[in-house]
């Protein structure tokens, strides 16, 4: 049968992920609970209304835009990651090191991820959290073919970067924050 168009289910994912997007624009300043549906809406260009109607409730919103984060950084390690022309894992997590520096100048998206863990209390979050960062290290491990203890300290630098670029310190001349930023690459 000819395609006679858009069907109704490609509009809605394309205005499901519009307004995913305008969710983490919006959820990254004032996270969780500070932030009303109305918000994200206004954001997105649509009604309080019509956002209901794609999501179940503002913490479906909120789960989707917390997997959208961890998603776009699972694909862009692992796209560079896979990309390498080297096949050492140690050369792979470096390139993935370049694909996260990228990510990290995205305010909102290390805001959003930031807001997220601190509103783990609330069970789908955490779970959308845990999900998120088990997607993030698979794609590591598969990507660089790095040994667990690799991974783990990847990871680890990734949220001292997220800390880092959250408080600007590099901007903080006092040597204790030139002790946490020395070698650490983020911008």
């Amino acid at each position: 049968m000819p395609a006679t168009g858009t069907s109704p289910r490609s509009t809605a994912e394309a205005q499901r992920a519009r307004i995913t997007a305008a969710a983490v624009r919006v959820f990254s300043e004032k996270g969780y609970h500070a932030t009303p549906v109305a918000d994200v809406a206004t954001e997105a260009g649509v009604s309080p209304a019509y956002v209901f109607r794609l999501f179940p409730g503002k913490l479906g919103v909120f789960v989707a835009a917390v997997e959208d984060t961890y998603e776009r950084v699972a694909e862009a390690l692992a796209a560079a990651g896979e990309s390498s022309a080297e096949s050492d894992p140690t050369a792979r997590l470096a390139s993935m090191t370049n694909a996260y520096i990228a990510l990290v100048e995205d305010r909102d998206l290390i805001m959003m991820q930031a807001h997220a863990q601190s509103a783990s209390s609330v069970p789908e979050i955490r779970d959308a959290v845990r999900s998120g960062l088990g997607e993030v290290v698979r794609a590591v491990e598969r990507a660089s073919g790095a040994a667990p203890a690799d991974v783990q300290r990847f990871v680890a630098y990734g949220q001292l970067c997220h800390l880092i670029v959250q408080t600007d310190l590099s901007a903080v001349g006092a040597s204790w924050a030139q002790s946490i930023t020395a070698g650490i690459r983020h911008r």
